[in-house]
């Protein structure tokens, strides 16, 4: 595996296991579902194409027990993907802990919203990749999925970053990984509960971040953006419908702060970021181990 990123390795039942990177490519749509299904759905095709028809195989049913995802199934989730006010779907390669490839997507209503549902949740599409699929294609190849991606999808935000999974079932596992991630600061934490309310602000600073409007516009668009951004290595490109995407360097990096590697690209971006950044509501986050105060802290930990 390259240097590019940690080998991560954590206790479980008396063994040292090891932790597999992954990739993610995320967009957040403030969005009604049934706005933008035709778009889900174009993206969902982009993205099987480039990881092979067929790989996806597994879906969970109605009680969360896999099952194949036949030519039947497939059918019955794009129509119901299409047809339905709102819509959840996860779809995999694989029923074990060795999932590699995997698109998540969460469509809700803005016009019916559910009883708990804040008024900025959003619609939310993740497309998660092995950290093997950027090494064997390359960087090149990852971003230009990411922007065929984002050419389909209406996004307010997203971005694309090296990940640990953060949904693992296992909570002493769990514990464990939100250590590393204080140390790895360019490992996302694959948390989906940012969609229920992030409207349109923007997660973080990665190695894409995509941006549109309101907040693109209050940057002073592509321009001013490009201007308050100097670190070598940094790009603004500007995309359709005015919003652009920001790359920090040729590849993903994980930073390690305990080699001095603080990432200044990163930094950098998040400064800039800062006025339009997403904080997590204190009183509605609850996880483990991981207090809504070192939630923050890793929210900021480009800018602290």
């Amino acid at each position: 595996m390259s240097e590019r990123y940690p080998d991560v390795r954590v206790q479980f039942d008396g063994n040292d296991v090891a932790i597999p990177n992954g990739l993610i490519l995320r967009f957040f749509m403030h969005r009604s579902h049934q706005e933008i299904a035709p778009a889900v759905a174009r993206a969902l095709d982009v993205y099987t194409q480039a990881i092979r028809p067929g790989t996806l195989a597994w879906y969970p049913d109605s009680e969360g027990d896999w099952q194949r995802l036949d030519a039947i199934a497939w059918e019955r989730t794009r129509r119901g993907m299409l047809e339905s006010p709102s819509f959840f779907v996860t779809l995999i390669d694989r029923p074990d802990a060795a999932v590699k490839f995997q698109f998540d997507y969460g469509g809700i209503s803005l016009e019916v919203p559910g009883l708990l549902d804040d008024p900025r949740r959003t619609c939310i599409a993740t497309f998660s990749l092995p950290v093997e699929f950027l090494e064997q294609r390359g960087p090149g190849h990852v971003r230009e999925l990411a922007l065929q991606l984002a050419t389909c999808l209406p996004f307010h935000s997203g971005y694309a970053s090296l990940c640990f999974d953060m949904f693992c079932p296992l909570a002493d596992v769990a514990r464990q990984l939100y250590k590393l991630c204080f140390r790895y600061p360019g490992m996302d934490m694959l948390d989906y509960r940012v969609s229920w309310d992030i409207g349109t602000r923007v997660p973080g600073a990665y190695w894409l971040t995509f941006l549109s409007n309101p907040v693109l516009g209050e940057l002073g668009g592509v321009d001013g953006l490009r201007a308050r951004l100097t670190s070598p290595g940094t790009t603004v490109q500007a995309l359709d419908g005015e919003r652009a995407v920001v790359t920090l360097g040729q590849w993903p990096e994980a930073g390690d702060l305990e080699a001095g590697k603080d990432l200044p690209a990163y930094r950098a971006l998040a400064r800039v970021l800062e006025p339009w950044l997403y904080h997590c509501d204190p009183q509605a986050f609850v996880h483990y181990d991981f207090s809504s105060a070192d939630r923050l802290r890793w929210e900021r930990r480009f800018l602290d």
